[in-house]
């Protein structure tokens, strides 16, 4: 240590560091030589009135008298601890293969350029996928072909986020260049191809980032129709604009914003009705009510803001604080609940008539992004820092996790899913910073039988 070239202070600290560590050691292990006498001398006794143990040496004898009441309960005690010990072992075995049967991998959608950020899907027909990157563009792709439709190129920054009008053929996009856009698109689907064979096994647990870095197993950028000039742009933000989301009936948007500030917009004439302040810090994410008139925007101020718009001449707001670190996302689901999600690292469950408390919390071991609920079975998938998707229930039960591996998933952080109940099928669509986005089929009946 004398050649140390660390500054006396840090190498103190260290020392005292270390100095702590070795005297929890060495608490642990009076207590291991403490447990071991009582054992020696329980068993002393338990000899000494004729009584064996089990397994013991078998040159004492083989008869065995009735064990004593407090032995009976030490060994039921023991029983106990290794049989729950066990069961999460094989529960985590459980899951990690039954992922590969409820979850099947349907279709990749590779084009972009940069990471994609969001993606949603359209609520009319033709129903097509649509994805936002930080390549400054906004792609729409054939959800059974992979092929893209359609190029948005509008932006002159990173787009954010994306959400189709509810009965009509309008996107709504997000961007860096702090405005958000509305636009129009036509698309032709493709005839559908045959499924890919995704019957092989995999490792979930292999990692996948021996691949290179910008390496993609599908076409280059693709060379579409594109679209470059909006509808409506709407313009009042002072800095990016990171969400937007259309109100129930489709006439006014909301848009969240880095400049704390969430504004409400008149579609037909791009007038600005309403700003939302009172975020401390910059908002990360906003979501309507599917059939009422209500806002939660999400803040890195740890808080999320719940916005009542049904009264024409009251706009009341609730501002939760549930988290202790960024909130990423919080969403409506059918029914009267939020779902919130944090960079420290819980989701939590809220029932809209009584948000004092939430009803049930999920504690995950990464950061959760942009969350979404289905709508008819109602089930969160949960986007991951670390590259994961776990899907749970609304009591906050684990129901699978996604297959990953060198074949299959995401190779960096997966920053958003959506999920698609149409035609008696469930397909969740999960992208990531990997520059692709992934369709899987879940098995439903399976998923909650397994529950």
């Amino acid at each position: 240590m004398e050649d140390s070239k660390l500054p006396l202070a840090l190498r103190n600290n260290l020392l005292d560091l270390f100095g702590q560590i070795e005297r929890e050691f060495e608490n642990l292990y009076i207590e291991n030589i403490e447990l071991r006498r009582e054992i020696d001398s329980l068993n002393e006794r338990l000899t000494g009135d004729g009584q064996t143990v089990e397994g013991g040496d078998p040159t004492k004898g083989a008869l065995k008298t009735k064990a004593s009441h407090s032995t009976s309960q030490l060994s039921q005690k023991l029983k106990t601890t290794y049989k729950a010990s066990t069961s999460k072992i094989v529960s985590s075995f459980k899951a990690t293969t039954g992922s590969r049967a409820l979850c099947q991998l349907l279709k990749e959608y590779m084009g972009h350029r940069d990471g994609i950020w969001d993606l949603s899907v359209t609520r009319t027909q033709p129903v097509v996928l649509g994805t936002a990157s930080a390549d400054h563009s906004a792609l729409l792709w054939s959800i059974e072909t992979g092929k893209c439709l359609l190029r948005y190129a509008g932006h002159a920054g990173s787009v954010n986020s994306i959400k189709f009008h509810p009965t009509e053929q309008m996107a709504l996009t997000a961007s860096g260049d702090q405005t958000a856009h509305i636009w129009r698109y036509m698309v032709q689907l493709p005839a559908p191809q045959p499924p890919p064979d995704v019957s092989a096994p995999c490792d979930d647990d292999q990692d996948s980032s021996d691949r290179e870095e910008g390496e993609v197993d599908g076409e280059g950028p693709c060379e579409v129709p594109t679209v470059r000039v909006a509808t409506a742009t709407l313009k009042s933000h002072q800095g990016v604009v990171i969400a937007a989301d259309w109100l129930v009936g489709g006439r006014q948007v909301v848009t969240a914003s880095w400049d704390r500030a969430a504004n409400l917009y008149e579609v037909e004439t791009s007038e600005l009705v309403h700003t939302l302040t009172g975020h401390d810090q910059e908002l990360t994410h906003c979501c309507t009510h599917p059939t009422q008139r209500l806002v939660v925007t999400s803040s890195r101020d740890t808080t999320f803001r719940l916005w009542d718009f049904r009264d024409p001449s009251i706009h009341s707001v609730n501002v939760f604080q549930g988290h202790t670190d960024t909130v990423t996302s919080a969403v409506f689901t059918v029914g009267d609940n939020v779902v919130s999600g944090s960079d420290d690292r819980t989701v939590k469950v809220w029932d809209l008539k009584n948000m004092r408390s939430p009803i049930a919390t999920i504690r995950t071991d990464s950061a959760v992004n942009r969350l979404s609920v289905s709508a008819n079975q109602r089930i969160i998938a949960l986007p991951h820092d670390n590259r994961q998707v776990r899907l749970f229930d609304m009591s906050g039960v684990r129901l699978a996790r996604l297959p990953r591996s060198n074949r299959m998933g995401h190779r960096r952080m997966v920053c958003c899913t959506a999920w698609n109940e149409e035609n008696q099928s469930c397909n969740l669509f999960t992208c990531g910073f990997d520059r692709q986005a992934i369709g899987w089929n879940i098995n439903i009946p399976a998923l909650l039988q397994e529950k």
